[in-house]
């Protein structure tokens, strides 16, 4: 399985949050391939996955926003029920714990990338 570069990004829980962390990259080119944000009181954080780990640095380096990076495994898998179920579970039986994950697919599709911080990148990445 691939491994992606996930930037975690501190960020003010107020409007137009998202918005700046996205322009900020946009501007630098950088096309955002998957993100999440969350937020607890008045802090949060966007997390994100870029096509340009390099330009992605250099935007965020620039902007003045308070980041840093981790190694994810992001795994494509088919977009059919319970695949998500059979993969996790095979992690789970190496003792590889998953902390944090995202994914998306469009109606139809037949593949969804789904992006997995997990405790043992380096085994994750070799589960099929």
């Amino acid at each position: 399985m691939p491994k992606a570069k996930l930037f975690v990004i501190s960020v003010e829980n107020r409007p137009g949050t998202l918005a700046h962390v996205a322009k900020v990259l946009g501007d630098n080119r950088v096309n955002i391939l998957g993100f999440l944000t969350t937020t607890s009181n008045g802090e949060g954080t966007v997390q994100v996955v870029a096509d340009n780990v390099n330009k992605a640095k250099k935007a965020l380096e620039s902007s003045g926003l308070k980041w840093s990076e981790t190694d994810v495994l992001q795994a494509e898998l088919p977009s059919v029920s319970g695949t998500l179920a059979r993969f996790t579970e095979k992690l789970g039986a190496k003792g590889i714990n998953v902390t944090c994950g995202f994914a998306t697919v469009a109606r139809g599709a037949k593949k969804a990338s789904v992006v997995l911080v997990v405790s043992d990148l380096e085994r994750a990445s070799r589960v099929r």
